[in-house]
């Protein structure tokens, strides 16, 4: 990319925070979509039985937020081309389920912003981001994290 110039975001600068609430209809929309066959996802008599307050969201509810967040605004923030980056990998610690009715807010974080050199040749910068994701009463439900890795131009 002509004037791309690679540079390093300090650890701890907030990128973003979304908010959405956790609906019936989407977590059902992801059950269907991977295959998510146990009924506690859509279907509130089989999560009760199971011990859930509601129906708990699929484990990888929270991706919802990428409908929600600017993603080319913070592609530009960190600096990073978009055309040479690959998710090099994805992570959930959950601290409870996430559960329909919960309202969640996301804050996410730069923890690590390094350039090294590739096994094949030339520069790759690794980006990882942590989102903390808390309820409607500021208790942590999940915490992502995501490592972005911007290859080389070559």
């Amino acid at each position: 990319m002509p004037g791309h110039a690679v540079r390093e975001i300090p650890t701890g600068t907030v990128l973003d925070e979304v908010s959405f609430g956790v609906e019936a209809g989407k977590v059902r929309e992801f059950a269907v979509a991977t295959h998510a066959a146990d009924p506690v996802h859509t279907d509130i008599e089989a999560a009760t039985a199971t011990g859930f307050a509601a129906i708990p969201a699929t484990p990888t509810h929270v991706v919802v937020a990428g409908h929600h967040r600017n993603q080319q605004q913070f592609v530009r923030d960190l600096g990073l081309a978009i055309e040479r980056i690959v998710v090099g990998s994805v992570e959930w610690e959950y601290h409870r389920p996430l559960l329909v009715g919960d309202h969640v807010t996301g804050t996410r974080r730069v923890v690590d912003d390094t350039t090294r050199e590739g096994k094949r040749g030339g520069a790759m910068r690794l980006v990882t981001l942590q989102t903390e994701w808390v309820d409607q009463h500021g208790d942590t439900v999940i915490t992502q994290r995501e490592v972005l890795i911007e290859r080389s131009a070559r």
